[in-house]
């Protein structure tokens, strides 16, 4: 009863911001309403066409969707912050959630950042996720020889969820019979990056990462005796070596490849193929043309985001290509809407696997941008290629495939679909 109580006054609250809202500015944005979910992008264009920034009330911050906005706005670190302790105005409630004892690289800026980030930048250069190719093509085939119908199955359960995890839990030498745990707390721990985050999921997140740290920290102290070709052994040479990588940054280290490993590729490979499925000519022209393959990866990024949006304060008072804006407020920047933005890309909300000059902003921009990028191409891209060579037909299968109730990662709870005439 308490909780029903708590859950009215929360969406009476709620609902009197976005009344304000709308008497201000003529429109109100809400991001976690179910349709907007669902489908996020005629939002998106509602909020380009209404002017360069909008006013949320809902999220006490500024939302930018324009890709020259978004795009200026991730590459200036300098006046726009990931760190939400700088800058920071007392007493007012914010998008960006204040970071533990130890933040990771991802709310962190230079110099700090930049100390953190080459530490672990090696694993993923091109060259060495290359190295990588076959041995996840090899997975990708186990992991369809292990399903029991492939007739009909789930494509989630199946390769999306699983392929990922294996990938990043090998290069943090995981061995297998401990992926299943590493899932579920990556799972848990992803859902801090979400502003709808509830009491209980955070509870749930936090006991995840201490789950992590326990786990850890032994293997720590033996890749300290007896390095081995992994990613954790090269994070405890580099501190041996004077890096000042103490044993808590480690482990916030270990947290973050977790789960910016597995949970945006698994929304890539999931949103991907039910893009495709969705518009089967773009899928024969990948069958008829497999050199497509690797720009149809860009275009999946591009048209449906994993990461839908990425947030910033704001350092110093300064303008976003003329639009002012003041110290110490938060924005909001709608990577998903950026993408979708008529005056960057010809045909926006066309999916067109064979798209050029495709500079989506769906792996971020400037010192922040993903440092797994080519690892998640990587990964999609095999995926597609191996399920188009294993199958002569796919398509969707049951209900309407429906998308997670969050707003930063979006991804799909499951896809089934079916191989069978």
């Amino acid at each position: 009863m308490a909780l029903s109580l708590k859950q009215a006054l929360r969406k009476a609250v709620m609902q009197v911001m976005l009344m304000r809202e709308r008497l201000e500015s003529g429109h109100a944005y809400n991001p976690v309403q179910r349709r907007n979910t669902q489908d996020p992008y005629p939002a998106y264009a509602a909020l380009r066409e209404r002017g360069q920034a909008h006013r949320s009330r809902l999220m006490n911050a500024w939302v930018f969707g324009r890709y020259p906005d978004v795009d200026a706005i991730l590459r200036d670190w300098q006046h726009f912050s990931s760190d939400g302790r700088r800058a920071k105005t007392p007493g007012r409630r914010t998008v960006i959630p204040d970071p533990g004892p130890v933040p990771s690289m991802l709310s962190l800026d230079p110099p700090d950042h930049r100390r953190l980030r080459a530490l672990v930048s090696k694993a993923f250069t091109p060259r060495a996720v290359s190295a990588l190719e076959p041995h996840v093509r090899n997975l990708m085939h186990e992991l369809l020889d292990n399903v029991e119908d492939l007739s009909s199955f789930d494509l989630m359960d199946a390769v999306a969820r699983p392929l990922p995890v294996i990938v990043i839990a090998e290069m943090l030498g995981v061995p297998p019979e401990d992926r299943i745990r590493f899932r579920g707390w990556s799972d848990k721990r992803a859902r801090v990056l979400e502003p709808t985050i509830t009491a209980e999921e955070r509870a749930d997140a936090v006991h995840a990462s201490h789950a992590l740290d326990a786990y850890f920290t032994p293997i720590i102290q033996e890749r300290r005796a007896a390095p081995r070709d992994d990613i954790l052994s090269g994070l405890v040479q580099a501190e041996e070596e004077g890096d000042r990588l103490d044993e808590q940054e480690m482990l916030t280290m270990l947290r973050l490849l977790l789960v910016a490993g597995n949970e945006t590729t698994v929304n890539l490979i999931g949103n991907g193929m039910l893009a495709l499925l969705r518009h089967p000519e773009q899928l024969q022209r990948l069958r008829d043309d497999p050199s497509l393959i690797p720009s149809a990866v860009e275009e999946l990024l591009r048209y449906d985001s994993p990461v839908q949006l990425d947030l910033r304060r704001i350092v110093e008072d300064c303008e976003v290509n003329g639009f002012p804006v003041k110290k110490g407020e938060d924005m909001v920047l709608l990577i998903g809407a950026a993408n979708r933005d008529p005056g960057q890309f010809e045909d926006p909300d066309c999916l067109d696997v064979g798209r050029e000059g495709n500079s989506h902003i769906s792996f971020g921009r400037g010192i922040h941008a993903c440092i797994g990028a080519a690892l998640a191409r990587l990964e999609a891209r095999i995926a597609i290629e191996v399920l188009l060579e294993r199958f002569s037909l796919i398509r969707l299968a049951g209900p309407p495939p429906r998308f997670r109730p969050s707003i930063v990662l979006r991804g799909l709870d499951s896809l089934p679909i079916t191989t069978a005439a």
